[in-house]
C-alpha cells in the first residue's frame, strides 16, 4: 500500500502514543466468560477466578506482541465493564438506573449508560487497579499501559441532583475530593510501574450531542461552563510530579454490543478539550459521520498528538485500507502528520457482552493498524 503525494513525518514515534494504537478492552474469550459465570453462580472461588484471567491475559498479550504493536494491554479482561469496576470501588458512589440515548440502543440492546449518584463523601480507600497493572508487568512486556475512566462520569450523568446535598453542601468539596481519589489511584498505578494511563472520558462527546445538551440543560447544568468546570476537574484529577508519566484520554461516544449512545461533531468542545486539558494525547473516535469532520483538529497545539480512530471496533468488516489513509491524509490538513496516530475507534469490549465481531476478525482490525501505521509513517 502507498498513500500518493503523502508528507513524510519528521521523526519516528518512539513514545506514547504510537504510532499503531488501540483503545484497550478486548473481546473475553468464552472459557473466561463462563468461569465468570461459575463464580457468579458460586461454583469456583475468587483465586480459580484469577487463575483463569491471569491465562487469559497472558495469551492476549502474548497476540498483541506477535501483531508488533508497541502499546501492550490486559484487555480489560478482568473487568465486567470499563467504568463501573471502577466507580463501584470508590466509597460513596452508588451506580443504578440509566440515562437516555440518543441512539436506539434502548431498544436495540435494551440498554443505555447507567446513572451514577454521590451517596456519601467519596473516598478513594485501597488501590482499584494497581494490582491488575502488576500482573500485567510479569508478562515483560514494553510500553504496557492502563485505562481508568474520566473523574467527569461521576458527575454529568446525574448531576448535581445525583449528588448528596448533605454530603456535599457545596459541589467544589466534591469536585475537590473527586480529584483526589484519582490522583491516589494514578499515584498507585505509578507506583506499581505504569508510565502510561489512558482517560476514558464519554462526557466530552456526550457535550458534542444537541439531545444530551438538552437533558443535561433541563437538569440544571450550564452548559456553557460545564466544559470548562470538567477541564478543571480533570486537570485536578492527573497532576503528579512524575516526567515520565503519559497522561492520554480517549474521548468515547458510547460502546456496548456494536451499538453508541452520542453523536456530534467535536467543534462544540474542541478549545477546551485541546487547549485547556493539561492531557499530551487524544485518543478521537472518527469511525463514521457521526464524529463530524475533522476541521476542530486546527485546535490541537503542536505539542500534543492526536490517535485517529479510523478503524471501526464496532463493525466486523475490514476497512478497505486505501481508504484509512485517505482519511489520514485528510486530517493532515488540520493538525501536522507528525502530530497523528492510528486506532479503533474504541475498544472491543467496553464491557463483558464485547461488540458483534469475532475474535479473530477483532485481530485482524488490530493487524490493519499496524499494516497501515507502517505504510503511513514508516
Amino acid at each position: 500500500m502507498q498513500a500518493a503525494n503523502r508528507v513524510q513525518p519528521e521523526t519516528v514515534r518512539n513514545e506514547p502514543p504510537f504510532r499503531a494504537e488501540q483503545v484497550g478492552s478486548l473481546l473475553r474469550p468464552p472459557y473466561l466468560l463462563h468461569a465468570r459465570k461459575q463464580f457468579a453462580e458460586q461454583a469456583i472461588d475468587a483465586a480459580t477466578l484469577r487463575a483463569v484471567e491471569d491465562r487469559a491475559i497472558r495469551k492476549v498479550v502474548s497476540k498483541q506482541e506477535s501483531l508488533g504493536l508497541e502499546c501492550i494491554t490486559d484487555g480489560e479482561l478482568r473487568r465486567a465493564y470499563f467504568h463501573l469496576d471502577f466507580l463501584e470501588k470508590i466509597d460513596g458512589i452508588t451506580v443504578s438506573g440509566n440515562i437516555a440515548a440518543s441512539s436506539d440502543a434502548a431498544d436495540k440492546v435494551g440498554f443505555t449508560p447507567p446513572s451514577i449518584s454521590v451517596t456519601d463523601k467519596i473516598v478513594h480507600s485501597r488501590p482499584i487497579f494497581a494490582e491488575d497493572f502488576a500482573f500485567v508487568k510479569t508478562c515483560n512486556v514494553p510500553n504496557p499501559k492502563m485505562s481508568i475512566l474520566s473523574p467527569t462520569m461521576a458527575h454529568f450523568r446525574g448531576g448535581r441532583a445525583a449528588i448528596s446535598t448533605t454530603a456535599y453542601p457545596d459541589l467544589e468539596e466534591f469536585y475537590a475530593d473527586l480529584a483526589t481519589c484519582f490522583r491516589a489511584e494514578i499515584e498507585a498505578l505509578y507506583a506499581a510501574g505504569c508510565r502510561y494511563i489512558q482517560l476514558d472520558d464519554t462526557n466530552m462527546a456526550y457535550l458534542c450531542d444537541p439531545q444530551m445538551c438538552e437533558e443535561a440543560k433541563q437538569r440544571g447544568e450550564d452548559l456553557a461552563q460545564l466544559p470548562h468546570t470538567y477541564a478543571a476537574l480533570i486537570n485536578e484529577s492527573i497532576k503528579h510530579n512524575h516526567d515520565d508519566l503519559h497522561i492520554s484520554m480517549h474521548v468515547c461516544r458510547g460502546n456496548f454490543k456494536s451499538t453508541w449512545f452520542a453523536q456530534g461533531g467535536y467543534e462544540a468542545v474542541a478549545d477546551v478539550l485541546f487547549n485547556e486539558l493539561n492531557i499530551e494525547s487524544y485518543f478521537l473516535e472518527y469511525d463514521d459521520d457521526r464524529a463530524g469532520g475533522f476541521k476542530p483538529l486546527r485546535f490541537v497545539p503542536q505539542h500534543k498528538s492526536v490517535v485517529l480512530g479510523l478503524v471501526s471496533s464496532k463493525l466486523a468488516e475490514l476497512e478497505e485500507p486505501k481508504k484509512i489513509i485517505s482519511r489520514i491524509e485528510e486530517a493532515s490538513e488540520f493538525l501536522s502528520l507528525d502530530n497523528l496516530c492510528l486506532s479503533p475507534q474504541c475498544g472491543f469490549s467496553s464491557t463483558h457482552h464485547g461488540n458483534n465481531l469475532s475474535e479473530e476478525q477483532q485481530w485482524a482490525k488490530l493487524a490493519l493498524v499496524k499494516e497501515i501505521a507502517d505504510d503511513v509513517w514508516g
